[in-house]
């Protein structure tokens, strides 16, 4: 199931996320993130009562010190989202298409330094590929790519400590929203934009941002808990490569030859990475007996 939640987060990342983002066009990126936040707040709660009455949720109590870290994927989320949402309304979506390609080797590196994940050989030779693909890009462009390496850093953070922390998705991702509550209705409270518009069509898609944020954040968080942070980083460029044709199909943008490179050496790095992922399922005899946990992941 870690394989399904991971897919469906990041298609809703590259697909329906933009999409949805780019019909709020006249609205500033900080009220949306406000918005988000409430309605995200208001759905993931219900869904925790709901659950909770059917005995099919249950609070992480005793609480215990690595609860704590949910205060910092908090933040780091918020930031990510903020971080998105200007690019999506300046019309950045390249930007962020790569910011999501740079995020897994983000999530690798941490991996491996923070959680001690070890890669095979074919393994270290796709991230080396996919990391090549990117440095091209950049050294290609000729600047570095704030906006991009902001959201890979945030995110990848953010993966990382949903996967320290360990509490149920719902859970963890109800009690982020809470956490930064408290902004979003300060922000709310002094902006002149209005809470609930007038025009039916615009109250309709505000609300709806608490779907469209909640629901794939909750599958990656489910996702995070039963994958190595390896393998949730490498399947992350499902979502930038959707987000990337839908910025050059649908909304104009070009494609310079630096990234198109970036691109060809990425899905070079990604079918490497499924070749040695299909045969270690194939020769589990063969592959290294190690004492962690994360050792009979995908």
């Amino acid at each position: 199931m870690g394989l399904v939640y991971a897919l469906a987060a990041y298609l809703s990342w590259g697909l329906v996320v933009p999409i949805h983002f780019r019909l709020l066009g006249a609205y500033s990126p900080n009220h949306i993130l406000a918005e988000r936040i409430v309605w995200s707040s208001l759905f993931a709660g219900t869904l925790a009562l709901i659950l909770a009455a059917r005995h099919r949720l249950v609070l992480p109590l005793p609480l215990r010190p690595r609860h704590a870290l949910l205060l910092l994927s908090a933040a780091m989320i918020g930031v990510n989202w903020l971080i998105y949402l200007y690019a999506v309304s300046s019309g950045h979506l390249l930007d962020a298409s790569l910011g999501y390609y740079i995020n897994p080797l983000v999530s690798v590196a941490l991996g491996r330094v923070v959680l001690g994940e070890r890669l095979r050989p074919m393994q270290a030779a796709s991230v080396a590929v996919a990391a090549a693909g990117v440095g091209v890009a950049v050294i290609w462009a000729g600047e570095l790519p704030l906006m991009s390496l902001s959201l890979a850093v945030s995110f990848a953070l953010y993966g990382l400590v949903r996967k320290i922390v360990g509490v149920d998705a719902l859970v963890g991702f109800l009690a982020e929203t809470l956490l930064l509550l408290p902004a979003a209705i300060v922000w709310l409270v002094l902006t002149p934009e209005p809470f609930l518009p007038a025009e039916t069509a615009s109250r309709a898609l505000l609300m709806l941002t608490g779907l469209t944020t909640a629901l794939p954040l909750i599958w990656f968080a489910a996702a995070a808990v039963r994958l190595r942070l390896t393998t949730l980083g490498l399947l992350q460029y499902v979502a930038p490569t959707c987000l990337l044709g839908l910025s050059v199909l649908a909304y104009g943008e070009r494609v310079e030859p630096h990234r198109a490179l970036m691109l060809a050496l990425i899905w070079v790095a990604l079918v490497l990475y499924t070749i040695d992922a299909l045969r270690g399922r194939r020769n589990p005899v063969s592959a290294p007996v190690r004492s962690d946990p994360d050792a009979m992941r995908v």
